[in-house]
């Protein structure tokens, strides 16, 4: 009898393994891939690049030329106003006042909030020239309001009859931040509500 060798058997095949995606690549789930692909990222899959392309193509602010300073369209705007018409009723009812001081200050009105100013005096911005000229002395664009205000409350105070003095002011600042800008959390120049008053008494 004549002797076959016995030929092995061939391995069984292995399921295909999915692909896996590329680290930084974009994902899209079925809803944003029905769209038209509107969105290339997912919260999911990358919240830090999602968020800013949402508020963007919700054209609820564009960028500017300068980083951390961003154009607010009508869609954001309109929640700041939103904000705006139901803080200001509510203080209203508190007898609050409005008001506007000026987005300047001197080196020397900073420093006399010294303690106050300390935490983010690395993101004060200046202005240092005139044109061509520079200024005599360095003027801060307004960081926070007290440096500006509490001089002029020294003024108008003279005793508790001029108590009590309640007032509000929207305004904008600016702080130069360096770490990582981010729409409507942290920018360079920002929309402000201050409320600064001068009770009566304790209670």
């Amino acid at each position: 009898a004549r002797l076959g060798v016995e030929k092995p058997a061939k391995p069984a095949k292995q399921p295909k393994q999915p692909k896996q995606p590329k680290k930084n690549a974009p994902t899209q789930n079925k809803k944003q891939q029905k769209k038209g692909g509107a969105l290339v990222y997912t919260k999911e899959g990358d919240f830090a690049e999602w968020y800013p392309e949402v508020v963007e193509k919700s054209e609820m602010l564009s960028y500017g030329d300068i980083s951390g300073c961003y154009i607010l369209r009508p869609w954001g705007y309109a929640v700041w106003e939103q904000i705006q018409r139901w803080f200001d009723a509510e203080i209203k009812d508190l007898d609050v006042e409005n008001c506007y001081f000026p987005m300047f200050a001197t080196k020397g009105q900073l420093e006399t909030e010294k303690d106050h100013v300390e935490g983010f005096a690395p993101e004060v911005a200046w202005v240092t020239k005139s044109g061509d000229t520079d200024l005599p002395e360095p003027i801060a664009v307004r960081p926070t309001s007290e440096t500006i205000m509490y001089p002029e409350y020294a003024k108008w105070i003279h005793s508790h009859r001029d108590l009590p003095l309640k007032l509000n002011q929207w305004c904008n600042v600016v702080r130069w931040e360096f770490k990582y800008p981010t729409p409507f959390l942290r920018s360079r120049e920002f929309l402000w509500q201050g409320g600064h008053t001068a009770p009566a008494s304790q209670e």
